[in-house]
C-alpha cells in the first residue's frame, strides 16, 4: 500500500531564502475491503451424479463474493487550502526548516523524527495444484463409448476406492502396510484419487482473496455512501445500484476550543507574527455500516475539523530561540524546547 503522504525530510537553510511556504495536513481514512471470490464450475459428469452418485449438483457454472474483512488506518496529507509563509529575517534565529516531501511543516531547528505510517500489503497464498481427473482414470474409463458409460465406470472406480479405504481401515485388505508411513502414504494416494474422480461429478471450486483500498477525506459531518457490495459483481462504485450500500457517517465531537473565540483577542495585533500556524485538531467519529449494521468504527484527531493557530516569532529570538517539533498527522504542536543561544 502506498502511504497517503510521503515523509521524507526536506530540510530548507534559513539564509537562502527570505520565507518558507508549508502546508498544515488534513486527515482522512483509508478501508481496506477483503473480498473473497469464490468460482463454481460443474463437472463433466454433473448431470449423472444424482443417479450415480446419488447426490444433486449444479450444472451451472457460478461466482459468488463476499466481504471477509475491512481494515481502517488513519492517513494524513497537505491541505492546499491551509498553506502559509513562515518569515525567516535577521531578528529570528531560525537555522533551518524541515518539511515533508509534500511540503507539510515538520520541525523548526531540529530534524523530526519521520513516522512511519501502516502499510498492508497482501500476500496470497499459495495455491495446491487441482488434480487432473484424467491423470486417475482407468483404462475402461477411458475406451467407454459414451458419457454415461464413463460416468457409470467412474463411479464404481469412487465405490471401489471407498471400500479399499475402509479394508484398509479394518485390516481386513490384502496388502497390509509395514509401518505407519506406508499406512499414511496409501492413504493419501487413495484420498488423491477419489478427490479428483469426484470433481468430475461435483466440480470443483476456486476461491481468491483480494484487497482494495477506498480512500476517504471527510471535509464536513454527514452521511454518504462511501461504496457499494454484490455477491454477483463484489466492489462497485458508489453510484452502481447493482450493489448494497455502505453508508459512512461522519460526527464532529467538538474537541477544539477556538483560540480567537475571545472578542478581545481579535483586536489585538501580533507584531512578532511570522507566519508560523499550527493545528487545534478536533476528534471526529466515522463509522462504517450497512444495512443499519456497523461494520467498523473509529475515533480519530481531524486537523480540518479543527482550528488554526499562531505561534508567535518571539520564541526565536537572538539570545533564547527554540526547537518546535509538529505532529505530522494532525499539525499540531508536539514539544517545544529552548535553546539558550549565550
Amino acid at each position: 500500500m502506498v502511504a497517503a503522504m510521503s515523509f521524507a525530510t526536506l530540510s530548507i537553510s534559513a539564509q537562502s531564502v527570505e520565507g518558507t511556504s508549508y502546508m498544515l495536513p488534513k486527515n482522512g481514512v483509508r478501508f481496506t475491503v477483503k473480498v473473497e471470490k469464490t468460482q463454481y464450475q460443474p463437472g463433466k459428469f454433473c448431470q449423472y451424479s444424482e443417479r450415480f452418485m446419488k447426490e444433486k449438483v449444479s450444472q451451472t457454472p457460478n461466482t459468488s463474493y463476499r466481504i471477509i474483512g475491512i481494515d481502517v488506518d488513519k492517513t494524513a496529507m497537505p491541505d492546499t487550502a491551509r498553506q502559509f509563509t513562515l518569515i525567516m529575517d535577521k531578528r529570528r534565529s531560525i537555522d533551518h526548516v524541515s518539511l515533508t516531501r509534500g511540503g507539510q511543516l515538520l520541525a523548526i531547528n531540529t530534524t523530526a523524527e519521520q513516522p512511519v505510517l501502516p502499510s498492508r500489503v497482501f500476500k496470497p497464498a499459495p495455491k495446491p495444484k487441482r488434480l487432473n481427473p484424467a491423470d486417475f482414470m482407468t483404462e475402461d474409463i477411458l475406451s467407454a463409448g459414451s458419457t454415461a458409460k464413463m460416468a457409470e465406470l467412474t463411479a464404481k472406480e469412487i465405490y471401489d476406492i471407498r471400500d479399499s479405504r475402509n479394508a484398509l481401515s479394518r485390516g481386513d485388505a490384502d496388502n497390509l502396510p509395514k509401518d505407519g508411513a506406508q499406512l499414511k502414504l496409501m492413504y493419501e494416494n487413495m484420498n488423491r484419487q477419489e478427490s479428483a474422480l469426484t470433481q468430475l461429478f461435483e466440480g470443483y471450486t476456486v476461491k481468491d482473496t483480494t484487497w482494495t483500498q477506498v480512500d476517504f477525506v471527510p471535509e464536513r459531518e454527514g452521511s454518504i455512501v462511501l461504496f457499494r457490495f454484490s455477491s454477483h459483481y463484489g466492489l462497485v462504485d458508489a453510484d452502481d445500484l447493482s450493489g448494497e450500500p455502505y453508508e459512512l457517517t461522519v460526527a464532529d465531537e467538538h474537541t477544539a476550543t477556538d483560540p480567537m473565540a475571545n472578542p478581545d483577542e481579535k483586536k489585538k495585533e501580533d507584531k512578532a507574527d511570522i507566519g508560523l500556524r499550527s493545528c487545534l485538531p478536533s476528534k471526529i467519529k466515522v463509522t462504517l455500516a450497512v444495512g443499519g449494521n456497523t461494520v467498523s468504527a473509529c475515533e480519530m484527531s481531524a486537523a480540518q475539523f479543527g482550528y488554526v493557530q499562531s505561534l508567535s516569532g518571539d520564541l526565536f529570538g537572538k539570545k533564547q530561540s527554540a526547537q518546535v517539533v509538529f505532529d505530522p498527522m494532525t499539525g499540531s504542536v508536539r514539544s517545544i524546547k529552548s535553546i539558550d543561544l549565550k
